[in-house]
């Protein structure tokens, strides 16, 4: 019996070494290093600050909760759209804001905080960020000197998104409604 324990022991060992260091799953490992390439440079909000004291740039805030389904379904497909992913990184710092995070942030001469509300709560700067109407996924734009040009509440296509980040990040806001650029670019 500990004769046919062990060869089952060996034999499953030997299986895994050889799934775990094939030339196959090397092959896939370097399919997911490649699709990296050209992906959104997602930062926290702090890495954002501290990179927009060296280059500034705007800020686009995707402020998201662990439970929302469409926040999950737009990092799959909306948020790997190369063209969004090209459009996000040449005019945004991206920042991924988990809503409900307990982790403090400091902005300034600010300490933005968790607020426990029954079975959930909010941070302070997701409920700064977008004026108290919680609803995820929602994005805030920024400029470079943290002002805010806009927020952006719901699920969007990479189609319904790239006109947005066009329209924030060539800075058409500046003379144009939103309303005023779709019509302009038809």
């Amino acid at each position: 019996m500990k004769k046919v324990l062990l060869g089952v022991f060996l034999i499953v060992g030997v299986a895994i070494a050889l799934v775990a260091f094939s030339p196959l799953n090397k092959v896939k490992m370097s399919a997911q290093a490649v699709s990296t390439v050209g992906a959104i440079k997602w930062m926290t909000w702090q890495e954002a600050v501290e990179a927009n004291k060296k280059v500034k740039k705007k800020i686009f805030i995707d402020c998201y909760t662990d439970w929302c389904g469409w926040c999950k379904k737009m990092d799959a497909s909306t948020f790997t759209d190369p063209k969004v992913a090209e459009m996000m990184n040449k005019h945004f710092y991206a920042v991924k804001f988990n809503a409900e995070q307990k982790d403090n942030v400091i902005f300034g001469d600010h300490t933005f905080k968790y607020i426990a509300s029954g079975s959930r709560g909010v941070h302070e700067l997701a409920y700064s960020l977008l004026d108290g109407q919680l609803s995820y996924p929602s994005f805030v734009y920024l400029d470079d000197k943290f002002q805010r040009v806009t927020i952006s509440p719901g699920y969007k296509t990479a189609e319904q998104i790239l006109p947005e980040l066009k329209f924030v990040g060539e800075e058409h806001y500046n003379g144009k409604t939103y309303e005023q650029f779709l019509k302009g670019a038809k």
